[in-house]
């Protein structure tokens, strides 16, 4: 129903009366928290910062350089670096194609009680974001092969 104001000017009615409340959702994106936003075959970024070589993401520290240029390299101390943040899970990204370390390279992170989930590289990444969005106590390991 169309009103008249007193110049006799047609007004649309205001759609936001009572009863009518209108909410826009928006994630949280103060970037207080470090995001995969963008990877590809050779590179991850996170928080819009690119990185070419194997990493170590926790979502409320500063990146680390993961030492580790190949599945075939990986070794015990490389997953002992995930011991001392204490994450309760750790989402290894093992390349372009999944494959799972030996037991032997993560015996001192089950002896810790925590949690290793492998996946290609790709999927490690968007499952870390996740985790870390549901406030998990999360670290990725991500490989990145030269």
């Amino acid at each position: 129903m169309r009103r008249r104001t007193a110049s006799g000017a047609r007004r649309t009615p205001d759609k936001r009366q009572p009863g009518n409340t209108v909410l826009k959702l928006h994630q949280d994106s103060s970037g207080a928290l470090n995001t995969v936003t963008g990877y590809g075959a050779d590179y991850v970024e996170i928080n819009l910062e690119r990185h070419d070589g194997s990493i170590i993401v926790l979502p409320d520290s500063p990146v680390i350089a993961w030492p580790v240029a190949s599945f075939d390299a990986l070794g015990p101390e490389h997953f002992e670096l995930l011991l001392a943040p204490a994450p309760e899970v750790v989402v290894f990204g093992s390349g372009e194609r999944l494959r799972f370390p030996h037991p032997r390279l993560t015996a001192a992170l089950a002896a810790r009680r925590i949690g290793v989930e492998t996946m290609d590289f790709k999927a490690a990444c968007r499952t870390y974001n996740i985790l870390m969005a549901e406030g998990r106590r999360v670290a990725a390991a991500l490989l990145i092969e030269a």
